[in-house]
């Protein structure tokens, strides 16, 4: 959710102070950028990548197994990282890893499969995807084998198999064993073979390993030593200052001696530095037309676009009427111009949804194909949102619409505080719905996780939802028939809690009749796609977009692009339109050899 979260926008900002790149190491190549997913640097935080304010930076000096590629349907395809090679077992069962065989440590030693089996342990202690504790978790780590110095292999919990295991274990942090040992309880591998049983003793085992996760996060390594292309160097509240590790196993095509991470606290800044040329490099931030103009308008200057798998819903709570009346949402839907909406909010970071499907629909023709040109577009039709409106027994009063007892309606919507292009989609949808009648008001939230907790427990009527979350079918549909909505995946059941119950805020029917399919219950399909192969996946994915678009739990908006900003000025070898890497942080590029110096 961090990325996700920060994909749309970040806190208004005030200015950091710059040092000069001195210090040991030091030398030409000095590489500018900003860490997108963590406004505001914090300079006494320990190079641990599990802390949150960590000054460690994915692809820089942070290492993972593998980068999970943007594919539009398949999660499980990587490029290289500290593993170089592995091997899918055909039924998912399990993963072979093969690391890099020159790899080492910025300090000289070399990279062993006994660094990769401490990391996996930590994972287990911050409940980390393959590597949870919890009973009956999906796609859950049943073994970890060193096979010898440079090879581990997983191997997958099949009682409860996840379509995403591979995906779970190449995504894990490696650090280096002989920093990292004394995090570990002596006897965690026995720990952890209890922890997998039932009764009092498992309790505790599993009590015990996720309070060693504390110990994890406090963790403070004397030196930064990564097996990344950079090592950090120093860090102060304007900048975080990091210098080329000459053990990186590719540091021959690494082009910057060094990288030096601005800091920022919301878009304004960053906007700033955009303008004046100052990144080499700008993960996606938010922009309104004249801001996107003047960074056009920088010399050097270049934006790459490419597939971005998340889409932005007006979501609704369906426990407050008149939200409960799907004519109501039909009515909004058929109200609202998505068009004028993402011309306004995301002009170059969105484009406007074609319907509702819960899909992005760069995918969505890949898994639901001709079914999506079948699907009601909701376009924009005053009439038939009039129409949508008196079949659910609202009334018109001099002008003006109300409840069905005639009490005053006003719709009532949430954001983030600093969330610019949600708050820009707000307002514009407030004045679209005040011109036509329906009374609107935006309130914005002070912060992001703030505006979760409060979403999650229910005291919003309405509230912007991130959503399609691909490539993942499972993860596609978990934020329509998920956990709020009411459906939890508990060891591969399926269970319903009762809106206001358990995180359900938005309350729609357990069971729903959808024409041409007849009654589902979407929770239960969507749970299915967690083991379901691709093409088992498609008749389901087809099912559940009927069901979105008839039902509309959240009116789609519009669906992410991924805009990079990138600087030709100082580097050459940028990613190439819709590449696949551009949702990858740029240490990855740089380490892969992609950025070269200017000549």
């Amino acid at each position: 959710m961090a990325l996700l979260g920060l994909a749309t926008a970040t806190a208004a900002c005030s200015g950091g102070t710059t040092n000069k790149s001195g210090g040991s190491g030091g030398g030409g190549g000095l590489f500018t950028t900003i860490d997108v997913n963590r406004p505001g640097l914090d300079a006494s935080a320990p190079a641990n990548p599990w802390h949150p304010k960590g000054n460690s930076y994915l692809g820089y000096n942070a290492m993972k197994l593998g980068w999970v590629k943007n594919h539009v349907t398949d999660p499980n395809q990587f490029y290289p990282g500290i593993a170089a090679k592995w091997d899918i077992a055909e039924d998912n069962s399990s993963i072979t890893l093969h690391l890099q065989p020159n790899a080492k440590w910025s300090d000289g030693k070399p990279v062993t499969a006994e660094d990769v089996k401490l990391s996996i342990g930590i994972a287990y202690t911050t409940g980390s995807t393959a590597f949870a504790v919890t009973p009956g978790a999906a796609g859950a780590a049943a073994e970890v084998e060193v096979v010898d110095d440079k090879t581990v292999k997983v191997t997958q919990d099949m009682s409860n198999p996840s379509s995403k295991f591979a995906r779970g274990v190449m995504d894990s942090l490696v650090v280096p064993a002989h920093v990292w040992n004394s995090v570990l309880p002596a006897d965690f591998w026995e720990k952890l073979k209890t922890s997998r049983g039932t009764g009092d003793a498992a309790e505790k085992a599993r009590e015990e390993i996720l309070a060693v996760g504390q110990k994890v996060l406090a963790f403070k390594p004397p030196e930064d030593v990564s097996a990344g292309p950079f090592t950090l160097e120093r860090v102060n509240p304007g900048e975080a200052l990091l210098l080329k590790n000459k053990n990186f196993f590719n540091a021959a095509n690494v082009a910057p001696d060094q990288v030096k991470f601005l800091n920022f606290s919301g878009n304004e800044q960053i906007w700033n530095y955009l303008t004046a040329g100052k990144l080499d490099q700008s993960g996606f931030v938010a922009a309104p037309t004249d801001v996107m103009n003047r960074i056009k308008q920088a010399p050097g200057s270049h934006l790459i676009k490419g597939f971005s798998p998340v889409a932005v819903g007006m979501a609704f709570n369906q426990s407050k009427k008149p939200y409960d009346n799907v004519h109501v949402r039909r009515g909004l839907a058929y109200l609202i111009d998505r068009q004028q909406v993402t011309k306004v909010a995301s002009p170059e970071g969105g484009t406007a949804a074609v319907t509702t499907t819960g899909i992005h629909q760069k995918p969505a023709q890949e898994w639901i194909g001709e079914e999506l040109s079948s699907l009601e577009p909701y376009a924009h039709d005053v009439a038939k949102a009039e129409t949508e409106f008196k079949e659910a027994g609202l009334q018109k009063k001099n002008g003006k619409w109300a409840l069905a007892d005639g009490s005053p309606w006003k719709v009532t919507m949430h954001a983030p505080s600093g969330f610019s292009d949600w708050i820009s989609a707000q307002e514009n949808i407030k004045s679209q719905l005040i011109e036509n009648g329906v009374d609107a008001e935006v309130v914005t939230v002070a912060d992001y996780p703030i505006y979760l907790e409060e979403i999650a427990a229910g005291k919003y009527d309405v509230g912007f939802w991130l959503m399609a979350l691909g490539p993942a079918p499972y993860d596609i549909y978990q934020r329509l028939y998920g956990a709020s909505n009411g459906w939890t995946n508990v060891a591969g059941k399926v269970k319903h809690s009762a809106p206001g119950k358990g995180g359900n805020w938005m309350g729609s029917a357990e069971e729903i009749d959808v024409e041409g399919v007849g009654k589902i219950n979407p929770g239960e399909l969507t749970g299915k796609l967690n083991a379901a192969s691709a093409e088992e996946a498609k008749p389901i994915m087809t099912q559940l977009a009927k069901a979105a678009n008839q039902d509309l739990p959240a009116i789609q908006l519009w669906d992410y692009v991924n805009t990079q900003f990138t600087n030709t000025s100082r580097f050459t070898g940028w990613p190439e339109q819709d590449s696949d890497l551009l949702r990858l942080p740029a240490g990855v590029w740089i380490q892969l050899g992609l950025v070269k110096k200017k000549q």
